[in-house]
């Protein structure tokens, strides 16, 4: 774990320093609901820290925890609604980033479960800018399409009103197609809710006969967590605002991820807390694959066994199939309850 630490005033530094802060971008000039975003203009010493970057271990899959858009309004004086405002804003920003370092999969966490308990009028108002933030995403289509983005919606969506529902599954049909990078929303989600999904999954598969008991293994489970179409689990975890604990997201998927605090709210984060948690990540690439290796290897003799018994293999072959057609069905169901 890498929590970002202030410069010190005097002597060697013990280890990581706190990035400088970012003054390149005037606010006023960017495109604040967009979420596909261009043109970001970088200074020349983050150009350089950009190229310096792409020598080292390419990061392919980032995982945000946006903490502390409500502390965000409060030390400046505006409405909490103001604060979730200013963070839906900082993704675009942030997307944009993470395409110029060659980050092809990111996924944020937008709303937990957990935000429910929060007072009537905080959730009302996150969930009518969710709206509003999902449709926009339809306006962008064709950028989506430019760029190849598939986004995904992750969570319990039965927990959203019919409308946010449809919503996000529009955005999802209408990505489904995609390949070159990915947009994971979690909204609605937490990892104990994921898994209890999983598990769920895994039962009425062997009630009906799909699968036997001994076909339910760990990395079975990986195929039917909400983020099954991932290419792979999150190379690196950002927290923002300081806070030093994950917060039920994706626990089961970071076995293996390198994870970095920032001490600065969410709608403060800047281009260069993203590179200096990229640096970390690769300072501490080595000792992670190690672990990804040994996993690696379990999966493999796992492939074996699955191959030498082609029952079992046409039983995982079919299982995939039913995970995927439960989630159309879903979505299906979605949209026709809007109509």
């Amino acid at each position: 774990l890498q929590q970002s630490q202030p410069l010190p005033t005097a002597g060697p530094s013990p280890g990581p320093a706190e990035p400088p802060q970012d003054t390149s971008q005037d606010s006023a000039a960017i495109p604040e609901d967009e979420w596909i975003r261009t043109g970001a203009q970088y200074t020349a010493m983050q150009r350089l820290s950009m190229t310096m970057l792409g020598q080292g271990p390419l990061l392919n899959h980032l995982a945000i925890i946006m903490d502390g858009n409500r502390r965000f309004a409060r030390c400046h004086g505006l409405q909490k609604s103001q604060g979730h405002l200013r963070g839906f804003q900082k993704v675009g920003e942030v997307l944009e980033w993470c395409r110029d370092l060659g980050i092809n999969e990111v996924t944020v966490y937008a709303f937990s479960i957990e935000n429910f308990n929060r007072s009537a009028e905080e959730v009302a108002g996150l969930l009518r800018l969710a709206r509003q933030k999902f449709d926009r995403l339809l306006q962008e289509l064709d950028r989506l399409r430019a760029y190849g983005v598939c986004v995904r919606v992750l969570g319990n969506l039965q927990l959203l009103p019919a409308d946010l529902r449809a919503a996000a599954a529009r955005v999802m049909q209408a990505t489904s197609s995609h390949s070159k990078a990915r947009l994971n929303v979690c909204f609605a989600y937490t990892s104990r809710d994921d898994m209890a999904h999983a598990v769920s999954l895994a039962g009425q598969a062997v009630r009906s006969g799909l699968l036997l008991p001994d076909d339910v293994t760990p990395r079975l489970l990986d195929r039917c967590a909400r983020t099954y179409l991932s290419p792979g689990p999150p190379d690196l975890l950002i927290r923002t605002s300081g806070e030093t604990r994950l917060s039920d997201f994706l626990l089961w998927q970071t076995q293996f991820t390198c994870v970095h605090f920032v001490n600065a709210m969410w709608p403060d984060f800047s281009v260069w807390h993203l590179m200096w948690a990229v640096f970390n990540y690769q300072r501490n690439y080595a000792t992670m694959q190690s672990g990804l290796a040994a996993l690696a290897a379990e999966e493999a003799d796992d492939d074996d066994e699955t191959q030498s018994d082609p029952q079992r293999h046409q039983r995982l072959q079919a299982f995939d199939k039913f995970v995927h057609d439960q989630e159309d069905a879903e979505l299906r169901r979605y949209l026709a309850a809007e109509t």
